[in-house]
């Protein structure tokens, strides 16, 4: 007799809790797992499996009610999309349509902002460590706004500016060491992680950057983290200080133009509470509202998270002695969050009679060689069979960016939707092109 499965480790959303949140997702008696108005079935016997798939109807929803949740709050505020989240060139097309402009951590990233369409005057340059020719870029691109994260980087802003003969528009990040109580790995503003100037350093480093030529200081930024899920009191405490360094950078004298309040507020991928976008502009109104600044936002996930999907089809199933193993061919190199972070996505059958079968406990995993490459533990799924597939809901954000081509995997399409239409926009790596750009020395012939 075979030895009994085990049980689910908790109890999970079903399928249906799961699409009830996620409004462009829905599922058809015989079409099965749409989204929006496209059997996902179909993008995944068209498109291949894995396959990421966008929905720009999600995307341009939640881009409109965080702008709605801000204008309500009578906050004069620009939203400059997080893209280390989601760099898609068509994603950021359909974003930039809504007016939004982009926060790049690369050159790489203010590139592809940039072939999206979206203006120098729109965009945001952040990250702990630019390099001398990014920072050139940065300049020659005029953008918006330089994040400088060291008293070092400003130097090297100064110098650089003015050996172009640019003006460069500086923000002091600050570390205002407040806990948001998120995952290790994504927390940015505590005392002990790598970014931003301290606190009590800031209103120093500040005035000395207002004396450097080639820079005009334009205000104070912040970020605190990622994901952020437990309420606005981080929120609150890291802006209350923010305000009160405004206050004491203009008894000074010093010139201070906006607040950047970076970005971090999450989504519920299974069923953890989720702050709403006006929870956040009611934070920030209650707390820099008096100063008479206008403000910018930073949003990633909030934005893309749930447009997105991950296809996979399954490889087979395995019976061990206590496990139900599910093998997909969707692996840890495509979506690492799970094994990185221990992160958990919800994954639902494309077919609608498999998502109405009944349930037993299984282990989803991929084929890569770690144990790691593990989706989910003790998941309740019907019986999969070699070819079903299945969607990782909330895949838009940290997804296809987080991809490589570990053991020699090549990297999955990507593909958009829009109403009752779609289309690949990113092919599918070959395997000739993972051998792209190697070259064997002269003397191994």
């Amino acid at each position: 007799m075979a030895a009994p499965l085990p049980l689910a480790v908790s109890e999970d959303p079903s399928f249906a809790d799961l699409l009830a949140l996620r409004p462009h997702l829905s599922l058809h008696a015989m079409d099965g797992l749409l989204m929006e108005e496209v059997p996902l079935a179909r993008i995944a016997a068209e498109a291949g499996t894995p396959a990421w798939v966008y929905s720009a109807g999600a995307l341009r929803r939640r881009a409109r009610a965080l702008k709605a949740a801000l204008a309500g709050a009578g906050l004069a505020a620009t939203v400059h999309f997080a893209m280390k989240c989601n760099d898609n060139l068509s994603v950021l097309k359909v974003l930039a349509a809504e007016g939004l402009g982009a926060d790049v951590v690369s050159e790489g990233e203010l590139r592809i902002a940039r072939a999206a369409g979206i203006p120098g005057s729109a965009i945001v340059f952040s990250g702990v460590g630019k390099t001398a020719e990014e920072i050139r870029h940065a300049l020659a691109e005029d953008i918006f706004q330089i994040n400088a994260e060291s008293a070092e980087e400003i130097d090297m802003i100064s110098a650089i500016a003015t050996a172009m003969g640019r003006t460069a528009r500086v923000a002091l990040r600050v570390n205002p060491d407040v806990d948001a109580k998120t995952h290790a790995k994504i927390t940015t503003g505590r005392s002990e992680n790598k970014f931003g100037i301290a606190f009590e350093d800031a209103p120093a480093v500040y005035a000395r950057m207002a004396a450097l030529p080639g820079i005009e200081p334009i205000g104070i930024a912040t970020h605190i983290g990622s994901q952020i899920t437990a309420g606005m009191a981080a929120y609150r405490a890291a802006y209350a200080r923010l305000a009160e360094m405004v206050k004491a950078l203009r008894a000074e004298g010093l010139p201070v133009q906006r607040v950047d309040c970076g970005g971090g507020l999450g989504i519920p991928y299974r069923d953890e509470p989720a702050p709403s976008p006006e929870a956040l502009a009611g934070a920030i109104r209650a707390t820099l509202g008096e100063l008479g600044l206008p403000v910018m936002l930073e949003p990633g996930r909030w934005i893309a998270g749930p447009a997105g999907v991950l296809l996979a089809s399954v490889v087979l199933q395995k019976r061990g002695a206590s496990h139900r193993f599910v093998v997909v061919d969707a692996a840890m190199n495509d979506l690492v969050r799970p094994a990185m972070y221990d992160a958990w996505h919800g994954i639902v059958p494309l077919s609608a009679a498999r998502a109405a079968a009944p349930l037993s406990a299984a282990e989803v995993v991929g084929p890569v060689c770690e144990t790691g490459d593990t989706f989910a533990r003790g998941r309740m799924l019907p019986d999969l069979a070699a070819g079903d597939a299945v969607a990782f809901l909330d895949a838009g954000a940290y997804g296809a960016v987080m991809s490589s081509t570990y053991n020699a995997r090549p990297l999955a399409a990507e593909v958009l939707v829009d109403g009752d239409r779609f289309a690949v926009v990113r092919e599918r790596q070959t395997y000739d092109e993972l051998l792209h750009g190697q070259r064997l020395p002269e003397w191994l012939g």
